[in-house]
């Protein structure tokens, strides 16, 4: 018995100091040293302030910034309960969430859209954190942000266009507009302070 106990023993400490150690302290200090912003979180400062990472979703409801995709992740956006609503197409209770997204989304109340609107406006990512929104959803707020800043709509939209990254490597994924980084680039450029009568459009 003490045979068989003593090498199963010891192969379990080897094992834990190999992947539990050793492993993870070499990728980290490789992640470190050739990837540094996205060993720390990819995270986002503004004056020296962090105001969040480029890789987490949060919630934005003023007019004068651009909305993410709706989340499902806890209360929204909450990164400890990171979850999509697991419901599958046929689903009725998500075709009427889905229904009435579309019906109170900004984009169709202030500008009447009609016909299709982008998938990612009113359905929530699987993670419930996607921190990206289609170029087309973007393109849709552009009207809205203008106004509540009263800023000219192409400047806007040209703002959109230089924060569109195209598909990873060319060939994975799809075109996407990261919103938080877009909203510090609108803050930046069509400061709110600088208002003073909203635009007439």
């Amino acid at each position: 018995m003490l045979k068989q106990l003593k090498p199963a023993l010891l192969m379990t400490l080897v094992l834990c100091v190999l992947t539990g150690i050793i492993y993870p302290g070499v990728v980290t200090g490789l992640a470190r040293v050739f990837f540094p912003r996205q060993a720390d979180g990819s995270l986002v400062s503004v004056n020296g302030r962090v105001v969040g990472s480029a890789l987490i979703g949060q919630p934005f409801t003023r007019p004068e910034y651009f909305h993410p995709r709706p989340s499902a992740a806890g209360a929204g956006y909450d990164a400890t309960a990171s979850s999509g609503t697991n419901k599958g197409p046929t689903d009725a209770l998500l075709a009427d969430t889905v229904l009435t997204r579309r019906v109170d989304s900004t984009v169709t109340v202030e500008r009447g859209v009609k016909g299709k609107i982008p998938s990612d406006m009113v359905t929530a990512s699987a993670s419930g954190l996607d921190p990206d929104i289609s170029p087309a959803n973007a393109q849709l707020q552009v009207a809205r942000v203008a106004k509540a800043r009263g800023a000219d709509s192409a400047a806007v939209r040209a703002l959109v266009d230089a924060h569109t990254k195209g598909r990873q490597f060319g060939f994975f994924g799809e075109a996407r507009v990261n919103v938080l980084l877009l909203n510090i680039a609108a803050d930046s450029g069509f400061p709110m302070s600088m208002i003073t009568v909203p635009a007439k459009r």
